[in-house]
């Protein structure tokens, strides 16, 4: 079935545009993302449930469709002609079939085109452990991920594996064998591509998001023996992120999972996209490093004192998010209002002022 003609004007307008995001429902007009605001496209008149419902079946491969109608929502990746591909997710409204679409850039920066800090380059080059990119959706996990595992690819040579729901960049191997695996294509689930991993030889392992504590329970088994498993949690913080891992497991095997975390997780890297000023956005972050200090919280259910090592730990390379923001702002990059809004606390922040 031909791609919808519609669909495929929309998407050339929002990659003109440099948006990011495209949303299609019954009863209104495109709407797109454009620098992290939504824009309303007024010429378009308002969709029906025919439009956005052939738009969507004219992208998902006929054999999944079933599962779209089963399910009520499918998730896939589509190519738009040669420069530009879309993480798509379509999905009911009220008995209506609604769609999100986000553009996934074709070029993967750097560390520092993506404004991010250059420490994140001792994790991409480290052998095994278990390191985390955290933040709510849309705010770059999966372009950060991405910037790692490429540092890896153009540095050193190593069979890597990406486990994806849908696959989002494209990786062309360099230096490094990439395997990339796409949920409900090449595997029904991330666990069982993950577990899979253990007889393919794999020596990084990117899994696109921890649903599950079985699947948390085997990328933490894979940064125990001897495997860099970098993965991303929609979570604010570090401190949550641990509390979020551990309280996915049962609670007689919480104990044993904090001490394998403790032993395992080498870093938490929580990324927010704040508007700048001269246009755009730019990431502010924070980043856990595991040392001794941070391994003991965890063992010990203490998380709610790592912030506090986070803020005092800088000169170890530690970065909080409340310094960063101020730091953003102190430069010129970000407006005071717009860093009290992603400020973890306030009173912090003002200290860094």
């Amino acid at each position: 079935m031909a791609v919808d003609k519609r669909l495929e004007g929309l998407l050339d307008l929002v990659v003109n545009q440099g948006g990011s995001d495209v949303h299609l429902y019954v009863g209104g007009p495109p709407v797109f993302r454009v620098s992290g605001s939504l824009i309303p496209i007024a010429k378009y008149p308002a969709l029906t449930n025919d439009e956005t419902e052939a738009m969507l079946k004219s992208i998902v491969p006929p054999e999944r469709w079933g599962t779209f109608l089963q399910n009520q929502t499918i998730d896939l990746s589509y190519a738009h002609g040669p420069d530009a591909r879309f993480r798509v997710n379509g999905y009911r409204v009220q008995g209506t079939t609604a769609l999100a679409l986000r553009l996934v850039p074709r070029d993967i920066h750097t560390f520092s085109e993506l404004n991010l800090p250059s420490i994140l380059e001792t994790f991409s080059q480290r052998e095994q452990g278990f390191f985390l990119c955290v933040g709510p959706v849309g705010h770059g996990k999966s372009t950060t991920l991405a910037a790692m595992i490429e540092r890896i690819n153009t540095s050193r040579a190593e069979h890597i594996l990406t486990i994806e729901d849908p696959v989002e960049y494209l990786f062309t191997p360099k230096k490094s064998l990439i395997h990339q695996r796409e949920i409900h294509i090449d595997a029904p689930d991330f666990r069982t591509a993950l577990q899979s991993a253990f007889r393919e030889d794999v020596d990084v392992i990117m899994v696109g998001e921890m649903r599950d504590f079985e699947t948390i329970s085997s990328a933490v088994t894979a940064s125990e023996t001897g495997h860099l498993v970098l993965s991303t949690l929609h979570t604010n913080n570090a401190a949550q992120t641990i509390d979020r891992i551990i309280d996915m497991f049962p609670a007689e095997q919480q104990a044993q999972v904090r001490v394998q975390l403790a032993g395992s997780l080498i870093g938490i890297f929580s990324q927010r996209l704040v508007p700048r000023i001269s246009g755009g956005l730019i990431p502010a972050y924070e980043l856990l490093i595991n040392n001794n200090a941070i391994s003991t919280l965890i063992r010990d259910a203490r998380t709610h004192e790592i912030s506090a090592v986070i803020q005092t730990s800088s000169q170890e390379g530690m970065i909080d998010m409340d310094r960063s923001l101020a730091d953003l702002m102190h430069r010129g990059e970000i407006t005071v209002e717009h860093a009290y809004e992603h400020s973890m606390d306030p009173k912090t922040f003002e200290r860094y002022l």
